[in-house]
């Protein structure tokens, strides 16, 4: 009787694991400020990919008024013009009085005169619809991928969930049912969102043949365990992880303290150097591999900003990155087995390009054929207009341009951690996400996958916003935010290798970006920001004509052959 109970066990434990029980959905709960997807150990939502047939275009929808990735089908050259207006909770006419926040640059000046013109419009509607042009000849960037980060926070509070629901964060970003991630970012050492700041080797001390680094931190080992998982659970072949440094140790730093204004010694290049080469060889002798790496988060934290930053920062002028890169960290990487390991530079926000670039490459002729890519944060983006990556991609082409950290709460104006269920922050996260894929961007990896309730924890009380948030006193549910969705918009349907091609449609508020998938297939994502309803007709250059009506404050992916 053992054995059998212990082989039903058994079998129920390989169909949780690998049966992605196709689609399930949100069970909605209203908060303060919108409606989040509530799970818990027993119960997830999921969508598994839908799979358009020869004249079938799928669309996938997420409204304000509740809908979170409801799936139509229509076809093309037909009247049959109306999407899944299926809603999981009854909301009142008070909760579609705000108004949308708009984070590209130029439209902000604009706001009120789309305001009024949407206004206008709802008096005296329109017959024609707006014309959405796909013209698949026309290619432009490829795409790498969409993941999250994997921080010190997101291991600890993990740890106080039971197994099973884990199991749900892990699929619900990672499974092809959930939003599809394929990259990962995870700090070399500590960084902001740990319970302490620490780095490898801090004994002992002036040691630059780092021998206390031998091994990986306990801290280290337990996210190795959750990641083997991660991937397990996912289904993943694959999984690219991306490691960066926040701050070396305190004796290697110019100040001797984590945080405040300090650069590294220049008598510790290449140790600094030999510090990221170790972490790789640890990594892959637990067969993690590591895909790529940075040259440091955010380097101008500790030299302009370290009144403002209370955390772990290494300082850094591109002058000194460049001799540090140029003569240390890339013959390092190149002369190792790890050679093919990506480097990617700056991962500072995007004020800093292109002049970053230039001033490295002055100090070292030729330095910046080390790098494979760019990395981008997308803090004060909307002071600063995504054609400076452009430009960038135009002094450098060929890398590949990935923002690397975003997150929503770090603004004195902002609240500082979550505002479950904000459709606003789900809303600026989707317009960014349009707004930089239509200008040079190969991918986007976000901040911390979970946060608990408060949006920590961590040692600097640095609260934020994240996509999905842990009920840390009950520990029995997590919560998916619009943000999840937003990202799951573009995550789930544009998978790696994806090109961008050609979309363009005059509205203010109405905007889109399409892709061609590996394939073949073309995806469309649209974004209605406005208050009223709007008929789009979607034009492709090889398919033909079709009508779709899309709901105030919603976004939506089209998927076709």
């Amino acid at each position: 009787m053992i054995l059998k109970n212990n082989c039903i066990f058994l079998v129920s434990l390989i169909c949780y694991i690998f049966d992605a029980n196709a689609s399930s959905e949100c069970k909605p709960r209203r908060t303060k400020y919108g409606l989040v997807c509530v799970c818990t150990a027993t119960y997830c939502d999921y969508l598994e990919n839908p799979q358009p047939t020869a004249n079938n275009v799928v669309v996938v929808s997420t409204s304000k008024e509740g809908r979170r990735f409801a799936v139509s089908n229509l076809r093309f050259n037909t009247n049959d013009t109306n999407i899944n207006t299926k809603t999981s909770l009854n909301i009142s006419s008070e909760d579609l009085k705000s108004s949308a926040v708009v984070v590209d640059s130029r439209q902000t000046f604009a706001q009120l005169l789309i305001d009024a013109g949407e206004r206008f419009s709802s008096r005296f509607p329109s017959n024609r619809p707006l014309k959405l042009r796909v013209n698949r000849s026309v290619e432009y960037q490829k795409i790498t991928g969409f993941g999250g980060a994997f921080t010190g926070t997101v291991s600890h509070l993990l740890g106080l969930l039971e197994p099973n629901l884990q199991d749900h964060i892990y699929k619900s970003y990672y499974h092809q049912d959930g939003i599809g991630f394929n990259l990962l970012r995870t700090p070399i050492g500590g960084c902001d969102f740990d319970l302490a700041p620490w780095a490898y080797n801090e004994e002992p001390q002036n040691d630059p043949a780092l021998s206390n680094f031998t091994k990986l931190d306990p801290r280290d080992e337990v996210k190795v365990k959750q990641l083997q998982r991660l991937k397990q659970v996912s289904s993943l072949e694959s999984l690219k992880i991306m490691a960066a440094t926040w701050s070396s140790p305190t004796w290697m730093k110019s100040n001797g303290k984590w945080t405040g204004l300090g650069l590294l010694k220049t008598e510790y290049y290449q140790a600094w150097a030999d510090y990221h080469l170790r972490f790789i060889e640890l990594m892959d002798a637990k067969n993690m591999p590591i895909w790529a790496i940075s040259t440091g988060n955010e380097p101008l934290n500790g030299i302009a900003f370290f009144f403002f930053v209370h955390f772990m920062s290494l300082g850094w002028v591109p002058r000194n990155q460049a001799v540090w890169l140029n003569d240390f960290l890339g013959p390092t990487i190149r002369k190792s087995k790890f050679k093919d390991i990506l480097i990617f530079g700056n991962d500072d926000q995007r004020y800093s390009f292109p002049a970053w670039f230039k001033d490295m490459n002055r100090t070292r002729l030729g330095v910046l054929d080390y790098l494979d890519g760019l990395a981008v944060h997308w803090y004060w983006d909307e002071m600063f207009a995504p054609t400076l990556i452009d430009l960038t991609a135009q002094i450098l082409p060929g890398k590949i341009v990935l923002n690397t950290e975003s997150c929503i709460g770090d603004k004195p104006w902002q609240t500082h951690g979550p505002e479950l269920g904000s459709w606003e922050r789900g809303e600026m996260y989707a317009s960014s996400f349009l707004h930089n894929f239509q200008h040079s961007y190969n991918g986007w990896i976000d901040w911390n996958i979970i946060l608990d309730e408060q949006g920590g924890p961590n040692y600097a009380n640095n609260y934020v916003d994240a996509p999905v948030i842990v009920n840390a006193t009950n520990r029995a549910e997590i919560y998916k935010q619009p943000i999840f969705y937003a990202m799951g918009h573009f995550s789930k349907f544009v998978p790696e290798g994806s090109v961008r091609i050609d979309a363009k449609i005059l509205s203010a508020s109405v905007e889109a970006v399409a892709f061609k998938r590996p394939d073949e297939r073309i995806a469309v994502v649209l974004l209605n920001s406005g208050r009223i309803p709007m008929d789009v007709l979607l034009i492709d250059s090889v398919r033909g004509e079709i009508v779709i009506n899309i709901p105030a404050q919603s976004w939506h992916t089209i998927v076709y052959n």
